[in-house]
């Protein structure tokens, strides 16, 4: 098909909807011919190759406006499953914090809780449970494309985030009343006063990186092929949040809510700096330098004049 027959094509012209005067851009355009072209089939299979960026654009498109337009109570309660899976990766990162004071091994104690850092985050993100951190560049990919508003965009990082609270309080409760059986107070006591023992502009550059390191994860998810990759991609992310010794907002909010209730030991003003300072860091690091990047190099570059 040369040039003039594309132009000319009224498969390739958006006329109604949300595409209504939007520019295709190359891929799109092939999409388009291909899904008239072809007869598309269902194969039952795992598809290896390497996906088109434009095509991974348009499933994070197409991710963020699902999430955008479920209802609140859904979000709510799946967000909150969410804050409660993570709390699996606080009480393995204390435990393993617990052991390594307590046995005065010589090998460092980051590293060591590092390896299971990514427990609670593999469950929760493939559980399909609804996390703050993913939402912070997904969800905006279709505000960008103007096919979704910032009002909706708004709501949904409220929902998801009180969710995500919430459940980040109920799993610290459990985890304070199961301490008997846990034998983790200490690690939760260290980690807590590490977490509020920073000025908050390292606290929000710290908080900026682990957003975009989840944001980027995110991305990663959608371009790999299911299951064994994507639990992968998600480990070595949340790996290089924990050996970096950065603040997610989620996973730190279970790990302060649990030593505040278990120690009585830090006040509720420092509980909520954490909690404030990283929600803004994770929200710019997966705004701006996932989203906006990711879809001003695609969406911009690969656009046709």
């Amino acid at each position: 098909m040369n040039h003039t027959s594309k132009q000319n094509d009224p498969i390739l012209q958006p006329t109604s909807g949300d595409d209504a005067g939007r520019t295709h851009t190359g891929r799109e355009r092939e999409r388009l011919v291909e899904d008239r072209d072809y007869v598309p089939v269902i194969i039952k299979r795992t598809d290896q190759s390497r996906r088109h960026p434009d095509d991974i654009l348009e499933s994070a498109i197409n991710e963020g406006l699902e999430q955008l337009g479920r209802q609140s109570l859904s979000l709510f309660l799946s967000a909150m499953a969410a804050g409660l899976i993570l709390g699996f990766t606080a009480m393995s990162v204390a435990i393993v914090q617990d052991q390594v004071d307590s046995l005065h091994w010589s090998i460092s104690a980051r590293l060591i809780t590092a390896f299971v850092y990514p427990l609670g985050f593999v469950m929760c993100i493939m559980s399909g449970t609804q996390l703050f951190t993913e939402h912070t560049a997904t969800a905006v990919y279709p505000v960008l494309d103007q096919r979704s508003s910032i009002a909706r965009l708004i709501r949904l990082w409220a929902i998801v985030l009180l969710g995500n609270l919430a459940g980040a309080l109920l799993i610290a409760c459990l985890l304070d009343a199961a301490e008997p059986v846990i034998h983790a107070r200490d690690g939760y006591l260290a980690i807590g006063h590490h977490l509020v023992a920073y000025q908050s502009r390292a606290l929000l550059v710290s908080a900026i990186l682990a957003g975009w390191l989840m944001a980027l994860g995110a991305w990663l998810i959608m371009s790999t092929a299911p299951m064994l990759s994507q639990i992968v991609v998600i480990y070595i992310v949340t790996f290089v949040i924990g050996i970096g010794g950065l603040h997610h907002s989620i996973a730190g909010s279970v790990e302060i809510f649990t030593a505040y209730l278990i120690g009585h030991s830090l006040h509720l003003s420092e509980v909520a700096r954490f909690i404030g300072v990283a929600v803004v860091g994770n929200l710019i690091g997966g705004s701006v330098f996932v989203a906006l990047l990711n879809y001003a190099h695609i969406r911009k570059t690969q656009s046709l004049e």
